[in-house]
């Protein structure tokens, strides 16, 4: 039987796809009391997982360094890849929405608006079927603080609760798309293992359609 290598988004991505691999029957003790270890293995059944940063997972997937990856779907967008996106996981639920300090506005003004976010493709697209020519500020850190300073106009981030925004002043103006855990499959893989894959991707299925 062909041995099966899942890449796992570290954090709390990791903890949903532990959680969905139990389900559908896979051992996951290894991966629950890892310790400082990246590479693990399931005690009943032939996948082994790799831990690593979100983008990261896609260049593992993409390269058929592994088979699968679990990922969220906001980093897909900002990275297009060459990989089959094949199930909704339903975890890890949230939108990117543009936001601001309340009296922004995106029309007025004839200035080009800037925005602050850490997903300056997604900016992009997103103004760009808008119609709207825009200065993009590629953040790391906290971009609700960049209205706040004057830094920009207006950030596009990924909103959960909406918590972080209000108790720093600032407003949804637009919900730009729902956001959740995708799980993604070498194009080579899914040819060469298909049996294998396909069975995981059919159990993943089946559980999932319960969230």
């Amino acid at each position: 039987m062909n041995c099966i290598k899942v890449a796992l988004t570290k954090g709390r991505l990791e903890k949903n796809a532990i959680n969905i691999f139990e389900k559908i029957g896979v051992n996951c003790d290894e991966l629950i009391n890892k310790g400082r270890k990246l590479i693990l293995k399931s005690s009943n059944s032939n996948i082994e997982f790799i831990l690593i940063k979100a983008v990261d997972v896609l260049t593992y997937v993409e390269r058929g360094v592994v088979d699968i990856g679990i990922v969220g779907k906001d980093t897909l967008m900002e990275y297009n890849r060459q990989l089959y996106e094949v199930v909704d996981l339903k975890v890890g639920k949230c939108k990117f929405a543009l936001a601001s300090i309340p009296n922004f506005s995106i029309k007025e003004g004839f200035n080009r608006k800037k925005i602050a976010t850490k997903y300056p493709n997604v900016a992009r697209e997103y103004f760009k079927g808008k119609g709207q020519d825009i200065e993009i500020i590629k953040m790391e850190g906290s971009v609700e603080l960049a209205p706040l300073v004057g830094l920009a106009d207006a950030i596009i981030d990924i909103v959960e609760t909406g918590n972080t925004l209000k108790e720093n002043g600032l407003i949804v103006f637009e919900d730009i798309c729902s956001i959740s855990a995708r799980m993604i499959v070498n194009k080579n893989s899914i040819k060469i293992k298909k049996k294998e894959i396909t069975e995981i991707i059919e159990k993943v299925e089946g559980c999932v359609e319960n969230f």
